[in-house]
């Protein structure tokens, strides 16, 4: 990631698979842009309240506060004028329109910061990911280590069935590790999950879990 003088608008982009650190290296950007003095403040889609309505949190429970909202337009009329740094979290969840805000807010001057997943459970490329990554000033993009092999695992592995009634036909199920694994390319079996709840590879137990 390179030097930006202040004022300088851009947009960053963190992506990967399920436990990846996406979250993890958000708040720490976001964490040094509030140590410097600047003005920050993060959203996220309101579906994502795993484990917390008004915080992101990663994996490992560092948080900071933010902003839960629906509509990605909305981002606009809740920045302040004096906020150098917006944090968007689980960018995947919002509709196409955020690429737009991203956009707006960086030719405003400010620096955004947006963490997502860039595939879906399936390995496909997931909502308004893949034009996030083509107007970005920068990419990041994290692993997570298979736990299949052991290699480092660029995917998402549903371990329990999620039907129709779910939101997008199944596609968006919000969890953690009761409901995903991380997996490598060769070890990932999107459309392999057991009549009894489980993925053919970890065995893993059916979860109520939330949705992802």
């Amino acid at each position: 990631m390179y030097h930006r003088s202040p004022g300088y608008g851009c947009i960053e982009v963190v992506c990967g698979s399920m436990f990846s650190g996406k979250t993890e290296e958000l708040l720490r950007r976001v964490k040094r842009a509030q140590i410097a003095r600047q003005k920050v403040q993060v959203f996220k889609p309101v579906i994502d309240n795993r484990y917390s309505v008004d915080h992101v949190q990663s994996h490992n429970a560092n948080k900071v506060a933010s902003r839960p909202i629906e509509k990605a337009r909305d981002i606009l009329r809740f920045v302040d004028d004096n906020t150098r740094v917006v944090g968007i979290d689980e960018a995947q969840f919002f509709d196409e329109a955020v690429v737009e805000v991203a956009q707006k807010l960086a030719f405003r001057g400010i620096r955004v910061i947006v963490a997502g997943l860039d595939m879906d459970f399936r390995g496909q490329p997931f909502g308004p990911m893949p034009r996030l990554l083509a107007v970005a000033e920068d990419v990041t993009k994290l692993s997570a280590v298979c736990v299949v092999c052991g290699n480092p695992a660029s995917r998402s592995q549903r371990i329990v069935p999620t039907g129709a009634a779910e939101a997008d036909g199944g596609r968006i199920a919000v969890g953690g590790n009761e409901m995903y694994e991380a997996r490598c390319r060769f070890c990932h079996e999107p459309d392999v999950i057991a009549a009894n709840g489980t993925s053919s590879a970890s065995g893993a137990p059916e979860s109520a879990g939330g949705t992802e």
